[in-house]
């Protein structure tokens, strides 16, 4: 059964940290390009991050690039993102999605990031 599952969202004041995980089973993890995604109210789906499988070749959407950091550790079959600098618009629920072309992609059940003071 394959699984990806969020966790570490929660509420902090602006300029706050989190550090949010992925935990990937049932599938060959390692071999996964993997993203993070987030939506807000009212607001498409957006790519925040990702990572390949291979050469670990990092993208990340301008909005969070220099406060946001994604590593993975295939040891664990996970992949986080450290988010350091929050700030409200950050506010979102973030989702883990793994891809490998020719197959299909999976996405984890979220986790809710609040900024606020």
């Amino acid at each position: 059964q394959v699984q990806l599952v969020e966790s570490g969202g929660g509420s902090v004041q602006p300029g706050g940290s989190l550090r949010l995980s992925c935990i990937g089973s049932g599938f060959r993890f390692g071999t996964y390009a993997i993203g993070w995604f987030r939506q807000a109210p009212g607001i498409e789906r957006e790519e925040v991050s990702c990572i390949t499988a291979g050469d670990r070749s990092t993208f990340y959407a301008d909005s969070v690039k220099g406060r946001f950091i994604i590593s993975r550790d295939n040891a664990k079959n996970t992949v986080y993102l450290q988010m350091n600098s929050l700030k409200p618009e950050d506010t979102a629920v973030y989702y883990c999605n793994a891809v490998q072309p020719g197959t299909p992609d999976y996405w984890g059940q979220g986790t809710q990031v609040t900024v606020s003071s």
